[in-house]
């Protein structure tokens, strides 16, 4: 077995899973994405693993690197086309809504006038948020009409990709908190509350993370989520509507969770390495050297 594992720098999060790979005695290396190149036509033999998982910051270098990878035909965790899906909102939202699963109501705008003719039939408050993005960054929540037209104007004159595309999301009145369920596989194996007098409730924004017990109703939401982008090593982002039922924000698939273990208990990054030998270990059965 022969795992490697992509990154672009070393956080506490790689560093906790090279401690599980280390304990488990799993093959492994480490590939800096700075200081690699790949021959498309010809990869070379010590890239041939069994499976790669994927820990890069940037998002663009992840999806180029995972689309070689699987090109070659060596399992990733996750797969591009996950990468795909969860790297890009829209895309994100229509894959829960075509799985069924309950998400809020979006609305795509390229222009000034027709997002805010989609403003105005969704009511407000909404959520504005580039089509790409992490950690809470560029968000706002747009209260009435002359906010919406500053924030569209700022955007438009800003003119880069993340600001071209007017993604716009129902607001949902949270009870000061969101939560973060990690599914690994078919598992949701834990989850934190992230509590924040701010509207926005990321643990990279100040949230306070503490324990999240799983119910059965949220563990199948996020599953459902899960699968609904493909699947894998996943973070869900879950709201909490007035009436108490859950509805799913985002779906992560190069999930944190340095702020997570401890609340939890559980030893995400042991349950994220058992997964990645499994792929590997199946990879194996199915095309045996």
């Amino acid at each position: 077995m022969r795992v490697a594992v992509l990154h672009s720098r070393i956080r506490i999060e790689e560093k906790l899973i090279v401690a599980e790979l280390e304990n488990l005695g799993v093959d492994y290396d480490l590939i800096d994405l700075r200081r690699t190149h790949f021959d498309l036509a010809h990869p070379e033999p010590w890239l041939q693993y069994d499976v790669v998982l994927e820990r890069c910051v940037s998002h663009s270098q992840a999806m180029a690197t995972l689309q070689i990878f699987n090109m070659w035909g060596i399992p990733t965790v996750n797969h591009y086309d996950v990468g795909m899906i969860c790297g890009d909102k829209i895309h994100t939202s229509l894959a829960l809504m075509q799985a069924g699963v309950d998400t809020p109501e979006v609305r795509v705008a390229m222009s000034k006038e027709t997002a805010l003719q989609a403003i105005d039939a969704m009511g407000y408050p909404v959520v504005m948020k580039p089509a790409t993005g992490s950690w809470g960054r560029l968000l706002a929540k747009v209260e009435d009409r002359y906010m919406a037209e500053a924030i569209i104007e700022h955007k438009m004159t800003l003119g880069s990709y993340q600001h071209s595309i007017l993604y716009m999301q129902e607001y949902i009145d949270k009870p000061g908190r969101d939560i973060r369920t990690f599914v690994v596989g078919d598992e949701c194996i834990c989850g934190i509350l992230r509590s924040s007098e701010h509207w926005i409730t990321n643990t990279a924004r100040g949230g306070v993370a503490t324990n999240c017990p799983i119910d059965d109703e949220l563990a199948e939401i996020s599953v459902a989520a899960a699968h609904a982008v493909g699947g894998g090593i996943l973070a869900v982002d879950v709201l909490e509507r007035p009436d108490g039922s859950y509805t799913i924000n985002e779906v992560n698939y190069t999930m944190e969770f340095r702020n997570s273990t401890m609340p939890t208990g559980v030893n995400i990054p042991r349950k994220m390495v058992e997964y990645v030998v499994q792929i590997g270990e199946e990879k194996k059965v199915l095309s045996p050297e």
